[in-house]
């Protein structure tokens, strides 16, 4: 690899540590005058409505049998985090929800032991245990009331789903064009999220309330370049730079999100920072090759 090529491959890491640690902040954003519902649809129309035309020429060449999956693929890492994130938005710091978003990997690697035969080799089990004791420390630590408690579950609820869908997509839908899975998928779930708009009257607030544009403006930039953008560019480093290199942007994106949260006026704790390094010394152990 040419110093060019890696110089290539750190620039679209940095900006994709960028535009996913930043999709916690817009959330907040679309909060000002948007409910959870609201945000999370506009979320997943734009992203929908950007790749719908590449969607069009794509389905043609999945295998027909497996279009469904794809769908399923679409709700699970898609559609349900996006209102999960956004309903959770309402009680959950920013920088707190990039925290607990970290936690993705180890739900991958639980979800495939116990429901997809995956071998659990100890550095993996051992990852999991550091990264959980992160997660509970951190919950110790966060001053979560009951009801704040339950809106921080929703978080942990979407990193799950996040972990189904890559095991789902390892087992049944490897071999397939990633990107082409993408478009079909977000287009897909679209139609549901243009839907939940017209419910939550989205269309009567962006012609009538000029109060909520920037809201909306948002929750739409957090839909096109958040899923649909990152979501190619994700695709290209791992084409370019392996799945391993790629994986590796979830060490980034809290950093990130932690930054957001300080300019927004957060309160980030030494502990919080403390547990996060925690939990990503757990990914870190989860996503290691064990000694030969």
């Amino acid at each position: 690899m040419t110093k060019r090529e890696r110089v290539i491959n750190w620039g679209l890491f940095v900006l994709l540590a960028l535009i996913w640690g930043s999709s916690f902040i817009l959330m907040k954003i679309g909060r000002q005058h948007l409910n959870g519902m609201q945000i999370g649809a506009l979320r997943i129309a734009a992203a929908g409505a950007v790749f719908a035309p590449f969607a069009l020429f794509h389905i043609g060449k999945l295998p027909r049998k497996r279009v469904a999956l794809v769908a399923l693929s679409g709700v699970l890492g898609n559609l349900l985090p996006a209102f999960l994130f956004a309903l959770a938005i309402e009680k959950v710091d920013s920088a707190l929800e990039g925290i607990l978003n970290s936690l993705t990997p180890l739900f991958v690697i639980l979800i495939g032991v116990f429901f997809f035969r995956v071998r659990l080799e100890w550095q993996k089990l051992a990852g999991v245990l550091v990264g959980f004791a992160g997660l509970v420390a951190l919950s110790l630590n966060s001053g979560f009331t009951p009801s704040s408690f339950g809106y921080a579950l929703l978080v942990l609820l979407a990193t799950l789903f996040y972990g189904i869908n890559v095991n789902l997509v390892n087992r049944y839908l490897r071999g397939l064009n990633p990107l082409h899975m993408a478009t079909v998928s977000l287009s897909i779930v679209a139609l549901p999220a243009f839907v939940v708009l017209w419910q939550q009257q989205v269309f009567s607030m962006a012609r009538y309330d000029r109060e909520t544009w920037v809201s909306i403006g948002a929750s739409v930039l957090l839909g096109v370049v958040g899923s649909a953008v990152a979501t190619a560019l994700f695709y290209l480093l791992i084409r370019r730079a392996g799945a391993l290199f790629a994986s590796l942007v979830t060490y980034a994106i809290p950093v990130v999100a932690i930054f957001w949260g300080v300019l927004a006026g957060e309160t980030i704790s030494w502990v919080q920072v403390a547990c996060l390094t925690v939990i990503l010394s757990g990914v870190y152990l989860v996503n290691s090759k064990p000694d030969r």
